[in-house]
């Protein structure tokens, strides 16, 4: 096998694009199939898109962390050429100049994801500030992957091990021991929880459920060390010391494992949930995070077989823009129904919603097919 670990990987792309493929419009394939074809295994994979209503897990709880984990194995990558350049083997070995300068590129990008968090919640429908959702998908990605950022640049291995497991601790110990007025203390219920009366007293403008917000202020610190996950997984990789590429993927999957073992320990006195974004859900989807990049990483960075996954790299290498476009900014059901519309009314009634989505599929592709093929891509 090759070892691609010192350039881009493809795999990076293709796994980005396959958790996005569910929200831009995978899920509706799926819910209609499940209707129009009640088998046990549509109806399972209908089930796990669709968010758990509070403690627990689906699938669909696992998109957004792996889009950050992700990002984070993409960091020690994306500074390779910087720290090339100035000839030195780490991050914090930079000098103070080029750091000052990455610190300010970091922040603009930050900035940016934050304003198209605003964009993509209504902002530029004007109604009003205290109608206006200003916690965000990609506004917690912007942050997270900024302090995971700056913690990568300053400390090394060991104490971003520290911060990493600090930042886990901390917020398990802040939402289990500080008590909030009229429930008390490690009261984990959407009213009484901890995240949910600092959103309620901190964050401006209208919040996603009422009493709290899934992309809050104080669940967006535990974010940080997923993000931390994926740069630990991508610097391990990336090294180059006394372990082959094989022996590597071996202790990145056992790592998955035990990540996987702690998070459902950690469960028992800490649930997994997505919407408080827990220690323990920190550590069972990392787990989970890990396995898809090594599997990703080992089908198609190693052994070569990438075709396959060429409409999720379409998807991955523009996956801001198509989430964007898919969360309302551009009607592909329209478009889809203009080309398509016609031919699809023929179809069995039962069946036409399947063909539906798919077709809304088939626009998005093409779309992403033309950027790619002009090299257009929103790069932030």
């Amino acid at each position: 096998m090759s070892n691609p670990t010192n350039g881009r990987l493809i795999s990076l792309d293709a796994l980005r694009g396959f958790v996005m493929f569910w929200i831009m419009s995978g899920e509706h394939i799926i819910h209609a199939l499940a209707k129009a074809a009640p088998i046990p295994i549509f109806l399972w994979m209908s089930s796990q898109l669709h968010h758990a209503e509070w403690n627990g897990i689906t699938f669909y709880d696992m998109i957004f962390p792996v889009f950050l984990f992700v990002a984070g194995v993409s960091m020690p990558y994306s500074f390779e050429k910087k720290m090339n350049l100035a000839g030195v083997s780490t991050p914090q070995e930079l000098p103070s100049k080029e750091k000052r300068k990455i610190y300010l590129s970091m922040l603009r990008r930050t900035i940016i994801l934050v304003v198209l968090g605003f964009v993509v919640n209504g902002l530029l429908r004007f109604d009003g500030f205290d109608h206006t959702r200003f916690a965000s998908v990609l506004g917690r990605i912007g942050i997270a992957w900024f302090f995971a950022g700056m913690i990568y640049l300053n400390f090394d291995f060991k104490k971003q091990f520290i911060w990493f497991l600090g930042i886990l601790m901390g917020y398990y110990a802040a939402m289990k021991w500080i008590p909030v007025p009229e429930f008390g203390a490690g009261v984990l219920t959407k009213e009484g929880s901890l995240e949910g009366y600092i959103d309620r007293l901190f964050l401006p403008g209208r919040l996603h459920s009422t009493v709290y917000d899934p992309e809050g202020i104080f669940s967006t610190l535990p974010a940080i060390s997923t993000a931390l996950l994926g740069v630990f997984t991508g610097t391990f990789l990336k090294a180059k010391n006394q372990f082959s590429i094989n022996a590597k993927l071996i202790l990145m999957a056992l790592t998955a494992v035990l990540l996987i073992i702690a998070g459902l320990i950690w469960d028992i006195d800490f649930p997994i949930n997505k919407h408080l974004w827990t220690s323990s859900f920190v550590c069972f989807v990392g787990g989970f995070s890990i396995l898809f990049f090594v599997f990703f990483y080992l089908i198609i960075d190693l052994s070569g077989f990438h075709k396959w996954a060429f409409p999720l790299i379409l998807i991955g290498s523009n996956s801001i823009l198509i989430y964007i476009a898919a969360e309302g900014s551009v009607d592909f059901k329209h478009t889809a129904d203009y080309f398509f519309g016609g031919m699809i009314q023929y179809l069995p009634m039962i069946w036409q919603p399947v063909f539906v989505a798919l077709s809304v599929t088939g626009v998005q592709l093409l779309l992403l097919y033309f950027l790619y093929k002009r090299k257009w891509f929103l790069k932030i």
